[in-house]
């Protein structure tokens, strides 16, 4: 059982840095060129299969860990919704998986929210964690229903969202390489690259909030 579990953490691992150099790689070259979009597929891939591995490993005997259970699938749901809201562009509606993965998520960050909240009480340690990582995708997955009832009307709305999960999945492969490659599992290396990331977020969500709506053009949007 170790050594199937000992390949699987090498199969995890791969496909993570995989995801890291390629998340990395789709931040800084020209939005919506050939590159970009490559970067994008191979990174999506990469840390589906990276954090599918995490769930099996995280529920294995001697390696039950279910904040990192929980973290796969924060990574699992940025992953989905950054590319679903790519289909937003060409929707009338949001259908029933857009729902899906944001009420999946949902459910999540209240079960974080009420461990951390508990774990707070009981003054065990890490809660804050759980309360810091729960309330940030409670935040999401409810953008996520905002932006299913006004995508129609804001039609820039759709790369608003896919910015923010993407880049909130990056966060998250940024993380697992700091916590897990390096060791390093201070609750700051935890919270620091969402803080880095959300300022990102911020930066392009004010200068997509200054093209006129429905010009956006994912080729002509760059790093500078």
């Amino acid at each position: 059982m170790e050594q199937t579990i000992g390949i699987l953490i090498y199969i995890h691992a791969f496909f993570g840095g995989l995801g890291l150099i390629t998340g990395m790689i789709s931040v800084f070259v020209k939005k919506g060129d050939l590159i970009h979009k490559n970067a994008g597929k191979v990174f999506s891939y990469s840390m589906l299969i990276s954090s599918l591995i995490a769930l099996l490993v995280a529920r294995m005997p001697n390696h039950e860990n279910l904040f990192l259970f929980l973290i796969g699938i924060f990574t699992i749901y940025l992953v989905l919704a950054g590319n679903r809201a790519l289909t937003l562009k060409s929707k009338i509606k949001a259908d029933w998986m857009d729902k899906l993965v944001s009420g999946t998520m949902l459910l999540a960050s209240i079960s974080m929210l009420v461990m951390g909240i508990i774990g707070i009480v009981q003054h065990i340690d890490q809660s804050i964690l759980y309360v810091f990582f729960g309330a940030f995708g409670g935040f999401l997955t409810v953008k996520d229903f905002q932006t299913f009832r006004i995508f129609r009307e804001n039609k820039n709305a759709w790369i608003v969202s896919h910015l923010g999960r993407m880049v909130g999945a990056l966060i998250a492969s940024i993380t697992a390489f700091l916590v897990a490659g390096l060791n390093i599992g201070t609750t700051l290396i935890w919270i620091l690259p969402t803080i880095v990331g959300t300022t990102y977020i911020l930066y392009w969500n004010k200068r997509l909030t200054k093209i006129p709506e429905g010009k956006v053009q994912l080729e002509h949007m760059n790093t500078k």
